[in-house]
């Protein structure tokens, strides 16, 4: 601890000139107070959410889902993904425990939905796309 506070009294001393140990222990308030504002329980969530994004399979069905105009079943959305029914229903298993897809049962069909989340992700991924 004691390095990092050496390095945090350095960088204090740089921006304001000087540093006394009130400065520090102020600036670690400040950084625990951070902390507390970026808790676990959303961090996780958020892991989760861009974790399921991550595979193509998984990315491609979420764009699908928030494009299309109402739920769709996995044996519509297989031969848009060009995998395995079974991989399918995996991909969409995952992105139902992110958040970004619902299911509803239907008879003895599933069928699954772009949530409000997937979309909102989605469109601030396509926002701050570089052109």
């Amino acid at each position: 601890m004691a390095a990092t506070t050496d390095r945090l009294q350095r960088l204090i001393a740089d921006e304001i000139g000087e540093c006394c140990e009130e400065d520090v222990e102020r600036r670690l308030d400040e950084l625990d107070a951070l902390a507390e504002r970026a808790s676990t329980d959303r961090r996780d969530r958020d892991r989760r959410t861009m974790a399921a994004l991550g595979s193509e399979t998984r990315h491609r069905i979420a764009r699908l889902l928030a494009t299309a105009d109402g739920a769709l079943c996995v044996c519509e959305l297989q031969p848009l993904v060009d995998v395995s029914e079974s991989a399918v229903s995996h991909a969409l298993s995952d992105l139902v425990d992110a958040g970004l897809v619902s299911r509803d049962r239907r008879g003895k069909w599933r069928y699954y939905e772009s949530t409000s989340r997937a979309e909102r992700v989605l469109a601030a991924l396509d926002a701050t796309r570089e052109r």
